[in-house]
């Protein structure tokens, strides 16, 4: 007589997900992320384009005589004074910037694309990033300089403008999607409402000053890097270091929601709660980046996507594209500088170029895939 069969049990929902493909799992507090080879492959590659390009920008952006091997040598600590106030002073503080602007809108992007399940979602199409632009731009045209007006005005005005216009709009949007829930594509359509009303709003403020004004907040609006300094970059370093934990404390909520709102709640996920605190999380990231360099377009729309097909997961991994956003700026800022020397454009205007035939991609794509 043979043994009788084991009865079948479900999966915890609280399992390791790697154990159905008996890979590794790594651990960090609630989190957990299955060993994959060929995502880390790409994390590496990634990070070292991003490692070349930020040595780059260290030695591009203007001419003066500090190459690459002088930056390389400033950086290991030595290199003359003079070289030294160029690299440190001048330099450092643009492509810091860039790459943590742009890590933030890779990392606000990939949130908002799992979240909606959909490519098209990103902090441009919600509305997000347009918002954050309103409050920023009320503080720069109403408060008379590119920062606020002076002392703790100068410093923390745009970004509290940011910061508010941004959770605003993501109000705005959430609520306005709401019913019963919230449905990503009523969420992607109230987002492009939303985004071209904060757009219109954007222009309607700069029209209410003097030249001057107007022309430095429409500088800042194309989303330009040209003014970075070390209090910018701090800000959005402060930014990266307190968001990236809660994002990957919720991390196993994030990858519940891209299975479905049903799949999720079986899994015990409270999907609302669940999906208003990412969202948060997406917008104060984007906020940030928008009061450190203006809004800059469609970094976080191709970063996410970029890095999904180049690990070939099922929706955007959240540390890749967090890198893939970083070198992106950084590569666009490089190349916006550099093509049309010695007029440079703001990377802002550059990513739009590019960004706008990657979105027609996007749309024609999903089209074919829903006709499948």
């Amino acid at each position: 007589m043979s043994a009788p069969a084991s009865p079948r049990t479900s999966p915890s929902p609280h399992a390791d997900p790697g154990a159905a493909l008996n890979r590794p799992v790594a651990h960090i507090g609630p989190a957990a992320w299955t060993w994959r080879p060929r995502t880390a492959l790409v994390c590496l590659a990634v990070a070292a384009l991003l490692a070349a390009a930020f040595l780059r920008a260290l030695a591009a952006f203007d001419t003066a005589d500090v190459g690459l091997a002088d930056a390389a040598a400033v950086l290991l600590g030595g290199g003359d004074p003079g070289q030294r106030f160029i690299v440190l002073e001048l330099r450092m503080p643009r492509a810091a910037t860039g790459a943590l602007v742009g890590a933030a809108l890779g990392l606000s992007g990939a949130i908002l694309q799992s979240l909606a399940r959909n490519p098209l979602a990103s902090p441009d199409t919600l509305g997000i990033g347009w918002g954050a632009a309103i409050g920023a731009v009320t503080v720069i045209v109403f408060g008379g300089s590119a920062g606020g007006v002076s002392g703790i005005a100068a410093q923390f005005g745009v970004p509290a403008g940011a910061i508010v216009g941004g959770l605003a709009a993501t109000a705005a949007v959430f609520g306005l999607s709401w019913r019963s829930g919230v449905h990503s594509n009523r969420l992607l359509l109230v987002g492009v409402a939303v985004s071209l009303t904060c757009a219109n709003l954007v222009y309607w403020i700069m029209t209410w000053t003097d030249l001057q004004s107007a022309a430095r907040a429409q500088t800042w609006v194309t989303g330009s890097l040209h003014a970075a300094d070390w209090d910018r970059a701090g800000a959005a370093a402060v930014a990266l270091a307190a968001v990236i934990p809660l994002t990957l404390g919720v991390g196993r909520a994030l990858g519940a929601l891209g299975l479905g709102d049903d799949a999720a709640r079986g899994l015990g996920v409270r999907v609302d709660a669940a999906r208003l605190v990412l969202l948060l999380l997406s917008a104060l990231l984007v906020c940030v980046a928008t009061s450190a360099a203006g809004p800059i377009n469609f970094v976080a729309l191709a970063a996410p996507q970029i890095a999904m097909r180049l690990c070939r997961c099922a929706q955007p991994p959240l540390f890749t594209a967090t890198l893939m956003g970083a070198a992106l700026t950084l590569v666009a800022d490089q190349l916006a500088a550099g093509l049309f020397a010695p007029l440079q454009l703001p990377v802002g205007v550059f990513t739009a170029v590019l960004g706008a035939p990657y979105l027609m991609y996007l749309i024609v794509l999903r089209h074919r895939e829903a006709r499948l």
